[in-house]
């Protein structure tokens, strides 16, 4: 288990604050062993002493800690040394996240100034994120090849937090999560509420219900996405009602509930390539410009009889095309769903409104076919 990083001052408060290199750390060493370096040959190849990669691995040297400058050359010479560009971005995720998991960890650090709510999130940078939350690889590690050479000793299979840092993370996302009323701190508090769903306590559910029924309405943006978080966070606990609940109340015949279903999923599956400060986006009227071709194979993806979000996944598949006939007369429609859709099909897990949506989008691509 990686050791507890040092602390570090900085801030203007002069404050010691405490440094977080597991995610990245454990990316580098994803890096390493798909290049097929030992630590030691790594050292050699990056012009870096093998105590040093050693310690970036372990969380011991965190990988934030480097100026930029510097982070700037080992980036280009882990590009040199043949890095898969998807795992180059997953290390720069995997910083991001580090920094995120350090600004919660401090106990010191205003509500205010939580990093959480300066951007909305997308889904790149929460998987990585959620990794020593949940166990789960994000996607670039997950489909990387295995590594040429086997592994020496024990070895983690993912990024590893203490027993107290776990507690103390899902204890501050509580905590900024019932602080963060004012209207302008929405945005933190919806992804705060978001992250604790990650907790697996037996009070999750329960917390996150009264959570839900404290809300005060304010708009009609905060209140949907507020349903649609709660939703989801239900979703992963093995909970379809909710989910079923909303689909029925917050999208179908509602066309601006629609619209925003299909705008947060652009954007959070990076479709929509511009950063967000704010949920307003998510409410617009203006036209969606994405071509919907990386959202559909993503939703795709989800179309599991037992993947908690199905219901949802249906439903915005079926939105998408309605929107983009030209996913369906490309045949990327055809090629996304060719082998799903007939195991979806012959689920008995399926709602009725899940298994109507699914045949009317099985005559669309037979209709674009014919």
């Amino acid at each position: 288990m990686p050791s507890r990083p040092s602390e570090t001052p900085t801030g203007s408060r002069g404050s010691a604050r405490p440094r977080i290199g597991v995610i990245s750390g454990y990316v580098f060493r994803v890096i390493r062993e798909q290049l097929g370096y030992t630590q030691e040959e790594a050292a050699a190849q990056l012009r870096l002493s093998p105590d040093t990669v050693a310690g970036w691995e372990s969380g011991r040297r965190p990988l934030t800690a480097i100026p930029v400058g510097q982070m700037l050359v080992l980036r280009h010479r882990l590009m040199q040394m043949g890095t898969a560009p998807t795992l180059l971005q997953a290390l720069e995720r995997g910083m991001e996240a580090d920094v995120l998991l350090a600004s919660a960890l401090d106990d010191e650090m205003p509500v205010d100034e939580s990093p959480l709510g300066a951007w909305v999130m997308q889904r790149d940078l929460v998987a990585v994120l959620a990794w020593p939350l949940n166990g789960i690889p994000p996607q670039p590690v997950r489909e990387a090849p295995a590594p040429p050479r086997p592994r020496r000793g024990p070895v983690p299979s993912a990024p590893e937090l203490a027993a107290g840092d776990r507690r103390r993370f899902f204890d501050r996302m509580r905590q900024t999560a019932e602080r963060a009323r004012r209207a302008d701190q929405f945005l933190l508090r919806r992804q705060a509420l978001y992250l604790s769903g990650y907790d697996d306590e037996a009070d999750t559910a329960e917390w996150l219900a009264h959570q839900q029924g404290t809300e005060r309405p304010s708009s009609w943006l905060i209140d949907w996405l507020n349903a649609r978080s709660v939703a989801a966070v239900a979703a992963r606990h093995g909970d379809r009602d909710r989910m079923g609940h909303f689909i029925d109340t917050e999208l179908v015949g509602d066309d601006n509930g629609e619209s925003a279903n299909l705008r947060y999923w652009a954007y959070w599956v990076g479709e929509a390539t511009n950063l967000e400060l704010s949920d307003d986006f998510i409410a617009s009227s203006s036209p969606m410009p994405w071509p919907g071709d990386k959202l559909l194979l993503h939703l795709a993806q989800g179309l599991a009889p037992h993947h908690g979000y199905v219901d949802l996944n249906i439903h915005s598949l079926w939105s998408l095309l309605a929107i983009r006939p030209n996913l369906l007369t490309s045949g990327a429609a055809s090629r996304a769903l060719h082998d799903r859709l007939p195991i979806m099909l012959d689920s008995r897990g399926l709602s009725a409104r899940g298994r109507r949506e699914l045949e009317s989008i099985a005559y669309a691509i037979r209709l674009a076919e014919a």
